[in-house]
């Protein structure tokens, strides 16, 4: 069996970033925390568009993201996310925290379709670049996290873990099922939910991003459908 070393790096790097920005941010002006979630926010708008351009069959995607989103906020995913956020809040003591902030991280750190995808891709066949690669962005991207979240941000680690080691667990089982073009769709997919998640960064526009979620769950079968029929 693979070792899951991608996940394990990718994981510490959100941890040990989280920390480190926590250590730093009193030496940080806010002006220039602002500057850099503003840039971090273009990042994840053009990982995002880099994602969306290998998208193979658009009805597929897009009617994924609609029934998607329509699914998580019928079942209010989204409040439960948040619920989750204020508790990793509250048991790190972060007064003041930035719930909508906490809700953006976790979903960047444990939805993006990078990250989905590279451990899949390590639980197949050992291939850890994927991961160990995203680590070096998430590094950097927890410590600005945690110039406002405080330590709160490092804990975004746990349920990134267990997200991306559950997926190396069952990439024996999906990924076989998969064809290349369902990989595009599902990083496409992805990548409209990174574009969302940078529009809400920069605070343009509030996209319910945890209610977009199951999208990632129903893209490659609405893809693999819609080539059979068409």
């Amino acid at each position: 069996m693979n070792v899951p070393v991608g996940v394990i790096v990718d994981a510490s790097s959100v941890l040990i970033g989280g920390l480190a920005g926590d250590l730093l941010k009193s030496h940080l002006s806010d002006s220039f925390k602002d500057n850099i979630n503003l840039i971090l926010g273009l990042s994840s708008m053009g990982m995002g568009v880099a994602s969306i351009v290998l998208m193979k069959n658009m009805p597929a995607v897009i009617f994924a993201l609609i029934i998607g989103t329509m699914i998580g906020l019928a079942v209010h995913l989204g409040d439960h996310i948040n619920n989750a956020a204020v508790k990793m809040m509250g048991s790190m003591k972060t007064g003041g925290g930035d719930t909508a902030l906490m809700v953006t991280a976790i979903v960047l750190f444990c939805a993006s379709g990078t990250g989905i995808y590279g451990a899949l891709v390590s639980g197949m066949d050992g291939d850890q670049s994927i991961l160990i690669s995203k680590a070096i962005l998430d590094f950097f991207t927890a410590m600005i996290f945690a110039c406002t979240l405080g330590k709160a941000a490092s804990l975004v680690a746990v349920p990134q873990f267990l997200v991306l080691f559950l997926l190396f667990l069952l990439a024996g089982v999906i990924y076989p099922l998969t064809t290349p073009d369902m990989i595009n769709d599902f990083k496409a997919c992805g990548g409209f939910i990174m574009l969302a998640t940078g529009f809400r960064m920069i605070k343009v526009k509030n996209f319910p991003i945890a209610d977009m979620i199951p999208a990632m769950i129903l893209v490659m079968p609405l893809s693999a459908l819609w080539m059979m029929i068409f």
